[in-house]
């Protein structure tokens, strides 16, 4: 998925206040990770995942293969935190970050 910089721009505004929902250890992608990153997707479109992995390539590794896996677009990327981006048109109005 490829946003443009003005959509990116929009959406590291809405990030800025939020919080990671999800965090990603030592044990990297596993399957429970994986479930839990594409639920808060589905239902929050926009989210924030910590990464403690220490190494940065492999922080970077982890991240570019989160958003193959799910589908989701990197909007940002600061320090230990990926701000990542999927769209649903279903999701839940009261649940939805992008959603105003």
């Amino acid at each position: 998925m490829n946003l443009a910089q003005s959509q990116k721009k929009q959406l590291r505004s809405i990030g800025h206040s939020l919080h990671p929902l999800v965090t990603v250890a030592s044990k990297g992608l596993s399957e429970n990770v994986m479930t839990e990153i594409k639920r808060a997707l589905f239902d929050h479109e926009l989210i924030k995942v910590k990464f403690s992995v220490g190494d940065r390539e492999v922080k970077n590794t982890l991240i570019a293969d989160m958003c193959k896996q799910t589908g989701a677009a990197l909007v940002q990327s600061i320090g230990n935190v990926a701000l990542v981006y999927l769209s649903n048109p279903d999701a839940d109005p009261k649940k939805s970050n992008v959603e105003s």
